[in-house]
């Protein structure tokens, strides 16, 4: 046991990524007949009803955010570059 407590926790870094997610989500549109109301959609109007559940995700890119700001000249405190890997 007291060996297990001696062991150090490896530190951990934070890292970016670039994510496609697709996810299904309920719209709502006004229109006359199914068919406008298609078109509308389509056409990017009308609003989100509700956030639908993620169905997929892919992960495009990733980068050590740390080493890149270090690279560039550039300093985030730890709590910004955690939220920047929330996007």
């Amino acid at each position: 046991m007291a060996v297990a407590a001696l062991k150090r926790k490896p530190e951990l870094k934070i890292f970016n990524a670039s994510m496609h997610v697709t996810r299904v989500e309920e719209w709502c549109v006004e229109a006359e007949t199914v068919e406008e109301a298609r078109e509308l959609l389509a056409a990017g109007a009308g609003y989100r009803y509700q956030i639908g559940e993620c169905i997929n995700i892919e992960v495009d890119s990733v980068i050590d955010a740390i080493k890149v700001a270090k690279d560039s000249g550039k300093t985030y405190p730890r709590r910004i570059t955690s939220l920047m890997l929330r996007r």
